[in-house]
């Protein structure tokens, strides 16, 4: 297995300031899992409840992606500017902020009366669970700092990453009401802060200077145009409208990387883009997000929609896609004397390449066992990302920015989903005939998983 080199990890500089206390590391690593689980059972629950939810709040089919592309913005939005905040002026601070808000924000979802209201509360959401995504694994490297600790310690992160993906739909699904789980979600979300509270201790690597607000907002500002252009393209891609947004964007990205490149304090070090290792992270998070997130965010829908299946049973379905690929998360780091983070990378996208092309015909076919094989298989590939990726975004940073590391990393994870589902749900209803248009979006969906291995495969480092 490819090592981190000696300026990742050994030359790093102290991840601790010396007025930090010493980390507690089981409590750290259960609270930051649980933490991370609410977080992605919030972020999926939309998925078996988004025709109940669309119903309810009047949601016509053109706006429907803006209800499960919310959490997924502020995500991308905020986790880079989070893993600098939380590198800078303290994780456990950063981490406790998220999951209250995300509590918060949660609990007033389960109250919103129309579409802009559901979408604001979840793109409110998805800011606070970039807090709490983006510090959370900088808070496990500073309580794990020896290799193997780390090793062991990212995998069952990467675990509960797909736990909550598993539980999300799974809890939605069995309550009456898609908005009596929202009301749970928070009080988890608030339980885990209160607790926190109590047993995390503070960590930081301060850099001096001031947080890199004038990034934060181009930043932000650029991937809600870009994620508006995707969504508003599905009614045609040659629209003014949609033409402005792109354009805008372009000029969004070209604006923050001029400020990145003049500012003391960076959100990201743009010389890190020089480094095969954060190419094949950064990559490794786009490509999920567009070919594996994509699909399996809108499929449960459209399963509904097309075979008549009731929300719980969708769930249960799912559930053997998403359990499988938590327990084998749980099982990464076993691999890792034997396959480098990128290698199982590579293995898990062409493992969800031939998942998706076994459900091709099964929508037409009105068939749910068609699917079967297909989940089981495109859980095991799922299982593989997530447990590798952890691992790979702090072995491509030096040790001291293990926060901006996972914050990057996740933005192009959630970049990528935004893009993914509004990919999906554009190519889905598009085509006059739902059965027809997810065999499509399935195909593509294949194609960008082969793309993402090629990816990662490319960026080895020369031996």
């Amino acid at each position: 297995m490819a090592r981190p080199d000696s300026a990742t990890t050994s030359a790093a500089a102290p991840a601790t300031t010396p007025g930090d206390a010493p980390a507690r590391p089981r409590a750290t690593l259960a609270l930051t899992s649980a933490a991370t689980a609410v977080t992605l059972m919030t972020y999926t629950a939309p998925m078996v409840t988004l025709p109940d939810t669309a119903s309810d709040l009047g949601t016509p089919l053109s706006a429907q992606a803006w209800l499960l592309n919310g959490t997924p913005l502020g995500l991308a939005a905020l986790l880079l500017v989070a893993g600098s905040l939380a590198d800078d002026h303290g994780r456990r601070r950063i981490f406790l902020a998220g999951t209250l808000g995300l509590g918060l924000t949660t609990a007033l979802g389960a109250f919103t009366t129309s579409t802009w209201q559901f979408t604001l509360a979840r793109v409110a959401q998805g800011a606070a669970g970039a807090a709490l995504l983006a510090s959370a694994l900088g808070l496990i490297v500073h309580a794990f700092p020896s290799p193997r600790g780390r090793l062991h310690a990212t995998g069952v992160w990467g675990a509960f990453v797909s736990g909550g993906i598993a539980v999300g739909p799974l809890l939605a699904g069995a309550l009456p009401n898609w908005r009596l789980g929202y009301g749970l979600l928070g009080a988890a979300a608030l339980v885990v802060a209160a607790l926190g509270s109590r047993t995390l201790t503070e960590s930081r690597a301060p850099r001096g200077g001031r947080p890199d607000v004038l990034g934060a907002l181009t930043f932000g500002v650029a991937l809600a145009a870009l994620v508006a252009a995707l969504t508003l393209g599905r009614d045609g891609w040659l629209r003014a409208p949609v033409g402005l947004l792109l354009a805008l964007a372009v000029l969004l990205v070209a604006a923050f990387v001029a400020v990145e490149r003049r500012t003391a304090t960076p959100m990201i070090d743009l010389g890190l883009l020089r480094r095969r290792r954060f190419l094949a992270s950064s990559a490794g998070g786009l490509f999920t997000g567009l070919a594996v997130i994509g699909v399996f965010s809108y499929l449960p829908a459209l399963i509904q929609q097309t075979l008549g299946l009731a929300p719980l049973t969708t769930a249960w379905l799912f559930l053997l896609w998403a359990g499988l690929s938590f327990a084998v998360a749980l099982q990464v780091r076993h691999l890792a004397g034997r396959l480098a983070p990128r290698t199982q990378l590579a293995l898990g996208f062409a493992l969800h390449t031939v998942a998706v092309l076994t459900m091709l015909g099964a929508v037409g076919a009105g068939s749910w066992p068609r699917l079967l094989p297909g989940l089981i298989i495109g859980g095991i590939g799922s299982g593989l990302l997530n447990g590798a990726l952890p691992l790979l975004a702090v072995e491509s940073v030096p040790r001291e920015r293990a926060a901006m590391g996972s914050g990057a990393q996740q933005t192009f994870r959630y970049i990528g989903s935004c893009a993914g589902v509004a990919l999906t749900i554009a190519l889905a209803t598009s085509a006059g005939d739902l059965a027809r248009g997810t065999d499509i979006a399935l195909l593509v969906s294949a194609g960008l998983a082969v793309a993402g291995a090629a990816s990662v495969l490319a960026l080895r480092e020369s031996a």
